[in-house]
């Protein structure tokens, strides 16, 4: 993928109530923030709520098991009231990436053209600003469950009813469906140019982007509706991505406010709040002697020793791996949002479960294969030799699922999904805890609670509980 400059937008300031209809002045010009830079705005969000560790906002790499605590440990024992965490989270996807969306569309949308290339450029814009907001909803389904859907970024209702996850899961693959038919990806009809900091614009790379969204949802529907994951797997197949080239990214720069948040969060901030895991580094990467721990972590100091600290317990910083510089010392350092290495591992899992007609160990080993090279870390072949690594399909869950997981070290919400899914590989329970407090989901916001309490009861009773033990309808 080309490596795209995120945009300086320090003068962008968008509250979710903005009145779209206060500002539509000039029918050629209706807003004073052109469409495209919402767009870019929503990227720049999404992608920062997805890069982040600040334990305020982002607890995924927690709760994948990736990265434990050292002093302040409540995140890591799965207490995410005391920060409001669930609550920020919310406003983050909604007010901040959803709502930049909505005003993108709307200001795109009443926007006079005089050409017809712009004419197809806009439209090509309002359907990939579409496609980025399925895969918003998907994640906040995944998460949470039922949530507003149809009623959601309405400033006259402020007390929107919550759609059932399933269903809104379904419309979702619908719209993808119909964004890829109305994608038009040629010379003369391009989109948002340098505005689009994950793909410039690009056409195709958008198409590629959806059906390998669609992938991803089908294979998390297995459980839960095994007739449409197979028809959706198999339709998205054709046009998935093929190699990291194509992976979604955003690509930051060197200087705040627009380098990668765990910059900010783990060096400009001068903490030591973070050591990598027994759970990854003794239990699964040091068996294997996996040559990318010298990416992923840094040795103990003083040593040539790679130890994780204990789960949910207090960590000495000093005794322990931290997280390795390649993600600390580099302010521009690329956040995934989907990657050729996630469309590997679900297809080896959809042709190991016998819903595609693949070589589920050919895409194992792919897999596996697009990890080492995004990471600049040669000995994958020998890795995948490994009696211990070598596909086999009498235990394909285990195999995948723990590669899979391995492979999404950068992505904890991803890898977090993963382990809910396949209950691979064996976490363990921070102290005094047994596997069944290991979260399933997030709570609703407090604030829904207070605010929107009807509708809030009516969502937890119809998902079983606001609980974090909560299985969600993937789940089941």
């Amino acid at each position: 993928m080309k490596k795209i400059l995120i945009i300086l937008m320090a003068f962008l300031v968008i509250a979710s109530c903005t009145k779209l209809e206060d500002l539509n002045k000039d029918t050629k010009n209706p807003t004073a923030v052109p469409g495209v830079t919402l767009f870019s705005n929503a990227q720049k969000n999404l992608a920062d709520q997805i890069a982040s560790t600040n334990v305020n906002m982002n607890v995924f790499k927690l709760f994948a098991q990736y990265w434990t605590e050292t002093t302040y440990t409540d995140e890591a024992n799965y207490d995410i009231i005391n920060r409001t965490i669930a609550d920020n989270a919310w406003r983050e996807w909604y007010r901040d990436v959803l709502m930049d969306l909505k005003d993108a569309r709307l200001v795109i949308g009443a926007t006079k053209y005089a050409t017809a290339e712009e004419e197809a450029a806009a439209a090509n814009q309002l359907v990939i600003a579409d496609i980025l907001e399925c895969f918003v909803y998907e994640r906040m389904v995944t998460l949470w469950g039922d949530v507003p859907y149809t009623q959601a970024l309405d400033i006259n209702n402020i007390n929107p009813a919550y759609d059932d996850a399933k269903t809104i899961y379904k419309d979702l693959l619908t719209r993808l469906d119909t964004d890829i038919a109305n994608l038009t990806p040629n010379v003369a009809a391009g989109s948002y140019g340098t505005a689009d900091v994950i793909y410039g614009g690009d056409v195709a790379s958008w198409i590629m982007f959806a059906q390998s969204l669609k992938l991803k949802m089908g294979v998390i529907l297995i459980k839960s509706d095994l007739a449409l994951a197979t028809s959706t797997i198999n339709s998205a197949l054709p046009g998935v991505f093929t190699s990291n080239a194509d992976n979604a990214e955003v690509h930051y720069l060197t200087s705040p406010p627009n380098t990668n948040p765990l910059y900010v969060d783990l060096t400009l901030s001068g903490r030591q709040d973070f050591v990598g895991t027994n759970t990854i580094i003794d239990d699964n990467m040091n068996p294997l002697e996996d040559p990318r721990r010298a990416a992923y972590f840094t040795t103990v100091p003083d040593t040539t020793i790679y130890l994780g600290g204990i789960y949910g317990a207090s960590n000495p910083y000093g005794d322990y791996s931290h997280v390795g510089d390649m993600i600390t010392q580099d302010p521009t350092f690329p956040c995934i949002v989907l990657s050729y290495v996630e469309v590997e591992f679900y297809r080896a899992e959809a042709a190991a479960r016998g819903i595609t007609n693949e070589d589920a160990a050919e895409h194992y080993a792919h897999g596996i294969e697009a990890s080492f090279d995004w990471w600049g870390v040669d000995g994958a072949a020998d890795y995948i030799a490994k009696p211990e690594v070598a596909y086999d399909a009498t235990k394909w869950e285990e195999l995948i699922g723990t590669q899979a997981w391995l492979a999404y070290y950068n992505n904890g919400y991803t890898g977090w999904t993963s382990w809910r899914r396949l209950q691979v590989p064996t976490f363990n329970p921070p102290p005094g805890m047994v596997m069944s407090d290991i979260p399933l989901r997030f709570t609703y916001p407090v604030f829904e609670q207070t605010l929107n309490g009807a509708n809030y009861d009516a969502a937890a009773a119809a998902i079983g509980g606001d609980l974090m033990s909560t299985r969600l309808f993937f789940l089941k």
